[in-house]
Formats: C-alpha cells, sequence, structure tokens
C-alpha cells in the first residue's frame, strides 16, 4: 500500500494517494458515481496514474476485510 499514506498533517490524517491531498474517499466517490478511471484522470485528477485509482480500490478493500462484525444472537 505505499500509494496510499496516512499523515496526521494531511486531511485529518484521512487516507491520502501518497504525495498529494487527494483522499481515498474522493477517489471512491467518482467511482461510485460511475465516473471511469481515464475520466478521473483527464477531468479531475491529471496527476493521478490508474495504478493510484487501483490502490484506492485495494485500500478499501483490505479495509473492508479487517472488519469485525458481530452479529447479535436472535
Amino acid at each position: 500500500m505505499e500509494r496510499i499514506k496516512v499523515d496526521s498533517q494531511i486531511h485529518f490524517g484521512k487516507p491520502c494517494i501518497a504525495g498529494t491531498r487527494i483522499t481515498v474517499l474522493n477517489i471512491l466517490e467518482l467511482l461510485n458515481e460511475g465516473v471511469p478511471f481515464a475520466e478521473i484522470i483527464q477531468d479531475y485528477y491529471p496527476d493521478l496514474e490508474v495504478e493510484d485509482i487501483q490502490a484506492c480500490l485495494r485500500y478499501a478493500i483490505a479495509l473492508v476485510a479487517s472488519e469485525e462484525i458481530h452479529l447479535a444472537s436472535a
């Protein structure tokens, strides 16, 4: 996850793409809206690479995979 960094001095510690102030959340929201990778780079963040966007997805997957879910007994 070297493309994703968490720094308490940037966006209050929210995960960002390394070397930028672009949060993982910003990218995930665009993807959620159906914006293709190429359009994210061309129209929103021209300094990003496809690998940066893929890293955001991997970060989100890893976060969900590590989440503990506790179900109450019925």
